[in-house]
């Protein structure tokens, strides 16, 4: 079997996506691997005596170099050593879901008596930090926790914090200004009841939230 031919059946073999072929050509007489590491020179091939080794990209098609060994008498074995496959591509970035959509998908997840939650939302620039403060007024937001975060509370029925109903559009106008983040409750509590106080007291890092 010419080289060519063995060429052939070795790259019908190959992954599709591979970018890349490592092969070993052994020259059959010794005599030869002179004229054959000439023909062979555009592949820069590693040469150990007779045999070479060479890495073939799918846009340097080596037949031609091999037609010319073939016609030129000289013979020998060409084997397979490995391919190389493109590395894997990264992700594309997944969408920035935006606030409203993180708090529907937040809420969604409490038990259904809860009754205040304990919240933050980090911005994801500190450019944002000014004007998202203001937008999130009515939540009455304290700087807390991190250079661009943000917390608040928000209380379901009664007590101190603001309303869901509130606390959705106010990250409605977040979206609408495209000031982007993340959103996380910290904590929730379920059928409080009050009183004679504006409801219940978390103690964080020695502050009352």
């Amino acid at each position: 079997m010419t080289l060519a031919e063995q060429w052939r059946e070795i790259a019908a073999g190959l992954p599709e996506d591979s970018t890349s072929a490592r092969v070993k050509l052994t020259v059959a007489e010794d005599e030869r691997a002179d004229e054959a590491a000439l023909m062979l020179a555009p592949f820069a091939p590693g040469r150990a005596g007779s045999t070479f080794r060479l890495t073939v990209r799918r846009s340097a098609d080596p037949a031609r170099v091999l037609r010319r060994l073939d016609a030129a008498g000289i013979r020998g074995r060409l084997d397979l050593l490995g391919a190389d496959e493109p590395t894997s591509r990264p992700e594309p970035p997944e969408r920035s879901r935006s606030l409203a959509e993180q708090w529907d998908e937040l809420s969604g997840r409490l038990p259904p008596d809860w009754s205040d939650v304990y919240a933050e939302v980090e911005l994801d620039s500190s450019d944002f930090l000014q004007r998202g403060a203001l937008l999130l007024s009515p939540l009455n937001p304290a700087h807390y926790g991190g250079a661009t975060t943000l917390r608040f509370r928000v209380a379901r029925s009664a007590g101190y914090g603001a309303a869901p109903s509130m606390a959705r559009r106010c990250f409605e106008r977040l979206d609408a200004e495209r000031i982007t983040g993340r959103l996380r409750f910290l904590r929730v509590l379920s059928a409080t009841s009050h009183v004679a106080t504006q409801g219940p007291v978390w103690r964080v890092g020695g502050r009352s939230v």
